[in-house]
């Protein structure tokens, strides 16, 4: 979902190391000042001036969707919802499914949840369509929280990360809440509609433990982290925002009543949350100014609290998760991210806050406002087959075993994510060298998101540069502009 947001780490960079094939690119004017990131150890007035720190985002989505689709075709997929792997008493026996593949073809068959079969009506679709439906939500996840540890986490980490926290973390998740597993069984019925708790819970968890276990990006990153390109901004976070109904909208399985609730729901928490954080910038930030990346945030804020509650909650119940979600991350991302803890710990693009806390937020307001008259399945005599009560309509229970399902899903993740990265430390750096931090992505990948004739190759001697004579500015291109002078 921070696709959108890819690679905002737009400190402009670039330094030349010849003997260590880095390039620098020096450039040199009359009026140094006027330039960011003057070098002290320069005499001469030369600027090592960051031109772009585009880190490419981009190359660790589309690796870590393939790496999650094998996963999840090789054994992932039954794993969240095939037969329960019998692992003990208790919970355990009803913690995660059994790793099978679906490589047979068995695919072509009617899809089936095993302990689902008698809750909900019969698919009218093949396991194939099920089983990778589902994968792209486990896909998003490590996309989501891949914001924060962007701009420093080792890509090899990354490659050995994305599958075996999709197999030890989501997996889980997903059988525990949506595979029949023991958060969905009664007398619990755990309600997460279409991700709350399995994707944005998980992932502000695990980006958070991350971020803190992987270390910070630069301070000079971290001082300036401003988006690439806010135009490209606005127009992802309008194909986000539109693809939201199909996940809410899709999640019921059929076509219905059900769905069009969800879908409405969808936007009308949405748009409400994202005019709450719209307000609260007017009247409650320092610069009493309505930002656009703020809109955003409220925008996504909203789409993730409705998450887990699109299909159960009436109009009104969706209109205050987004009005009280928007709020509460507002309040997390300039209050409580100003705190010891979480000013420590750089979560890059704030994951813990507009997936984390939204996504909690959002799972315990639908254990208070779940209407009954709200139906997900209609029994074949039109009776009501499945809805789910809040306590605000008489089930009191209903917010402790959402709270109890979300201190779950909190506790496995951060745990399984400690481990793997301890794990993997023993053989590896988590974290980027800080001279590969400082040039960016001609380090990691000998690439740029918008190389300069001068960048292409990092192994390419830098080209001189003559600076403007009579100048007392120079103008360089941004990256919104790459072909402005």
């Amino acid at each position: 979902m921070h696709a959108y947001l890819a690679g905002n780490l737009s400190d402009r960079t670039r330094g030349v190391d010849h003997k260590s094939n880095r390039l620098r690119l020096e450039l040199r004017a009359e009026s140094p000042a006027l330039l960011p990131h003057r070098s002290s150890s320069n005499s001469d007035g030369t600027l090592l001036g960051p031109l772009s720190e585009m880190w490419e985002a981009r190359h660790m989505a589309f690796t870590g969707f393939s790496l999650v689709l094998l996963v999840w075709v090789l054994w992932g997929f039954n794993m969240g919802f095939g037969n329960p792997l019998h692992l003990g008493p208790g919970i355990l026996g009803n913690f995660v499914g059994v790793p099978h593949t679906l490589l047979g073809d068995g695919t072509q068959a009617q899809a089936n949840i095993p302990l689902l079969n008698g809750g909900m009506p019969d698919f009218h679709f093949s396991q194939s369509t099920l089983a990778y439906f589902q994968f792209v939500f486990a896909a998003i996840t490590p996309l989501l929280f891949l914001g924060s540890v962007i701009g420093r986490i080792n890509f090899k980490v990354w490659l050995i990360f994305v599958p075996l926290w999709s197999t030890l973390a989501y997996s889980v998740n997903a059988f525990l809440l949506w595979g029949g597993g023991w958060w969905a069984q009664a007398p619990r019925g755990a309600l997460d509609y279409s991700g709350g708790y399995v994707i944005h819970l998980a992932a502000g968890t695990t980006g958070f433990v991350a971020a803190a276990v992987i270390g910070p990006r630069l301070a000079r990153d971290r001082a300036r982290a401003v988006p690439n390109n806010l135009p490209m901004a606005a127009v992802g976070a309008g194909i986000l925002w539109l693809g939201w109904n199909g996940f809410n909208g899709g999640d019921p399985y059929f076509a219905g009543a059900d769905a069009a609730t969800a879908v409405i729901n969808t936007n009308l928490a949405t748009a409400t949350a994202l005019l709450t954080w719209l307000l609260l910038d007017m009247f409650l930030s320092p610069q009493r100014k309505p930002t656009f990346l703020g809109s955003i945030n409220g925008m996504i804020s909203g789409l993730v609290a409705i998450t887990p509650a699109a299909g159960f909650v009436n109009g009104l119940g969706a209109l205050l998760i987004g009005l009280i979600a928007s709020a509460l991350v507002w309040l997390s991302w300039n209050k409580l991210a100003r705190t010891r803890l979480f000013s420590r710990v750089d979560d890059t693009l704030g994951v813990v806050h507009t997936h984390g806390v939204a996504g909690l937020a959002g799972g315990l307001l639908v254990g208070l406002l779940a209407d009954p008259h709200i139906v997900e399945y209609l029994n074949k005599d039109g009776t009501t087959g499945f809805s789910a009560t809040g306590l605000f309509y008489g089930n009191p229970t209903q917010l402790a075993v959402q709270a109890g399902a979300a201190l779950t899903v909190i506790v496995w993740d951060a745990l399984i994510t400690f481990l793997i990265l301890k794990f993997l430390s023993l053989f590896m750096n988590l974290r980027m060298p800080d001279e590969d931090l400082e040039i960016g992505d001609v380090a990691a990948h000998e690439e740029e998101a918008y190389p300069d004739d001068a960048l292409v190759h990092a192994s390419q001697p830098s080209p001189a540069i003559a600076p403007p004579t009579g100048a007392h500015r120079v103008e360089l291109a941004t990256d919104a502009e790459p072909g402005a002078g």
